[in-house]
Order: C-alpha cells, then sequence, then structure tokens
C-alpha cells in the first residue's frame, strides 16, 4: 500500500476519464431501457392505462439495447476499476471526516455495479443462485448505482473537466490500452446480440439463445413440460367474461374472423425474435362479450403455478388491432411449447405477459 508500489502510468486521471465516458454511456442506456422494461411489467396505476402498444417493435429494440449495454458495460467497468485501483487501496485510508463520506460512497458504488452488472448477466442465462427475488433487487440497486455514479460524477467534476480534453502529449501505452478496451467491449457484444439483432445472428457465440433455433424456428423460456400443460383436454374451450359471458370452442374460434399479424416476441432476458402470428383479435373478443372500450384485461393461463400464470393487459394493448388471441405461428398450429392451443401476443410488451395456453379473458 505504500507510495509507489503501483508503477503503471496509465493509473492516471486522463485514462480514468476516457473510460469513464463509455461505461457512463453504457449504465445509464442500461439504466433507461431498463427503467423502461419494468414500467411496462409493473406500472403505476396512473401510468396503467397509457402504456404505448406502438412502436411495434419498441420492447425488443429497448430490451435488446438493456442486455447489450449491460454486457459491453463489465469488460468497461474492469478496465476502470484498474485505472484507479490504486486510489483504491491508497494509505492511510481516511485521511477526514469528508474523506471517509467519499470513499464509503465509492464503496457502495462500486459494490451496486458489480452486483448489478453480473446479476444482470446471469439473468440472461435464467440463473438464479440466490435467495432473493432477482428482478426486484435488480430494480432497486439499479437506482442506486445510477444515483452513485451521478453523486461520483459530481464530486469529481473539477477533476474530470481538467481531463476531459487531452492535455498534452499522451502517456505511453495509453492508446494500445484503449484500443484493447475498445476490442474486449467489440468482442463481447459482437458475440452476444445476434440474440436480438439480425444482422449479427451469424456471429451468436456466447449468448444463450439463437432468435431461429427452437419448435417452429422460435426460442422458448419456458416449456409445455415445466408448465405442466402438455396435455390439453379435447373439449377445451375459452372462457370470455364480461357484462355478456360466454365460451368458444376452438371451432368457434376458428370460424370468427382470422388476422394475422407480423410481430416480435421480445423476452427480458435480451432475445427477440419476428414472427407471423395468426388468430382472432383480442378486441372482437371483447366486444362479443359486451366489454367497454376502456376495459382492461385479466387473462388466465392453463399452467399451475408460476408468477406470470395471471397478467393483466392495459386497454391500449386490448384495442389494439394488432393484438391477437394467436391460434398458428407461421402458418402453423401453436406448438405446445408456443402456447397451444392459445396465448397473446401484443406489439411492444414484454414477452413475459404474452401468456402462453390461455384459458380464460376477463374484462376488468
Amino acid at each position: 500500500m505504500r507510495e509507489g508500489a503501483f508503477r503503471s502510468a496509465l493509473h492516471e486521471p486522463r485514462t480514468a476519464v476516457v473510460i469513464g465516458r463509455w461505461l457512463g454511456a453504457a449504465l445509464l442506456t442500461c439504466f433507461l431501457t431498463g427503467l423502461f422494461s419494468h414500467l411496462l411489467q409493473e406500472p403505476p396505476p396512473w401510468l396503467r392505462d397509457h402504456l404505448p402498444s406502438r412502436p411495434v417493435s419498441g420492447y425488443q429494440i429497448t430490451q435488446g439495447l438493456h442486455v447489450i449495454s449491460g454486457i459491453a458495460a463489465i469488460p468497461l467497468l474492469g478496465a476502470k476499476l484498474w485505472t484507479v485501483y490504486p486510489k483504491l487501496f491508497e494509505w492511510p485510508p481516511v485521511r477526514s471526516v469528508g474523506h471517509a463520506v467519499e470513499r464509503l460512497g465509492i464503496a457502495v458504488l462500486v459494490a451496486a455495479l458489480l452486483l448489478e452488472v453480473f446479476t444482470g448477466l446471469l439473468n440472461t442465462l435464467q440463473w438464479y443462485p440466490w435467495p432473493f427475488p432477482f428482478r426486484q433487487t435488480h430494480f432497486w440497486i439499479g437506482w442506486l448505482a445510477t444515483g452513485g455514479l451521478l453523486l461520483h460524477v459530481g464530486a469529481k467534476a473539477p477533476l474530470i473537466a481538467r481531463h476531459w480534453r487531452r492535455p498534452g502529449p499522451g502517456v505511453a501505452q495509453r492508446r494500445a490500452f484503449l484500443g484493447a478496451v475498445t476490442a474486449s467491449v467489440a468482442a463481447v457484444t459482437l458475440t452476444t446480440a445476434g440474440q436480438t439483432v439480425p444482422w449479427l445472428r451469424g456471429l451468436d457465440l456466447f449468448a444463450p439463445r439463437r432468435p431461429d433455433i427452437g419448435p417452429q424456428g422460435l426460442p422458448v423460456n419456458r416449456t409445455a413440460v415445466q408448465a405442466g400443460t402438455t396435455a390439453v383436454a379435447a373439449d377445451w374451450r375459452l372462457r370470455v367474461d364480461g357484462p355478456q359471458p360466454y365460451e368458444l370452442t376452438m371451432a368457434e374460434l376458428l370460424a370468427m374472423p382470422q388476422y394475422e399479424a407480423e410481430l416480435p416476441i421480445a423476452c427480458v432476458e435480451g432475445w427477440s425474435a419476428t414472427a407471423r402470428w395468426g388468430g382472432v383479435r383480442v378486441a372482437d373478443l371483447l366486444a362479443r362479450a359486451g366489454a367497454r372500450a376502456g376495459a382492461r384485461v385479466r387473462v388466465t393461463s392453463l399452467e399451475a403455478g408460476g408468477p406470470y400464470r395471471v397478467t393483466e393487459m392495459p386497454a391500449t394493448y386490448a384495442r389494439d388491432p394488432l393484438t391477437l388471441l394467436a391460434l398458428r405461428v407461421n402458418g402453423e398450429v401453436l406448438h405446445p411449447d408456443h402456447g397451444y392451443p392459445a396465448r397473446i401476443i401484443a406489439p411492444n410488451r414484454p414477452g413475459v405477459l404474452q401468456t402462453k395456453w390461455v384459458a380464460r379473458m376477463e374484462a376488468v
């Protein structure tokens, strides 16, 4: 810990500022897109009936950016910590009350960032080796990390301003170091972003999903076996509740006007795939039940359990002509893993809310 123990000339402010700019951009992109995802999944009451169903690919783009920027932040965070770690271990560790508060803030910031990016990475693999609920914890740590980042930038603003532009001759090896960091970020991005960016699909080596692999050419997160819906009763009926409740057999559903829509299914883990879905408009089913124009829809699945067995669809989605009770995908009857006998598909909506194995719809 003694002075001069860290010999690299790259442990200096200019390098830290350059890496910090890149890292800050990645983290703020990740935070804002993650906030959008959270609001779509758990909107506050005042926003619930005003969520947009357009653009069609809105959630596909924002959640793809969320995961891409989060993965890119990992090598950037490592580079930033390497650049400044002599400051983290300086001696004596505390020189005054103000210095103690600053170091405590840095400790909280570093811990929050590390926890946020690595739990997010494990979420893309659907691996949760911890006892706390991921989604709520990830959401609040995101606020903590972003707030800590902004406070840290504010505290270091004079130092950042002095080194924002190149002050003079560069430190030897800085260009090589920044080039190596850039190459690392490009490598992890190019080999994982293909799960949501079609023209990078051929380089999708390390992402947990390929958007074109799975039953009927689409990935699956939760299978019919996992949901306990492999054996659908031959006399299955769709129940639609409202002022004028009714039930429909599959034959009666197929006798109704059929529509098709090309829509992406985009999951919170960062993968997405576009398909052509066919079925009955949700708006038509609700109108037949006598539901008012501003009604939300509660959708119940055949699956026995799970956090998304029952979901609510805001009125903007329910009224959208592209929102379907899908019976087919790409011209084929739905595979059990994709929600046979029927599933919800709607524009600009998280995949976890595109309820599969639908048994009941209720206007509320």
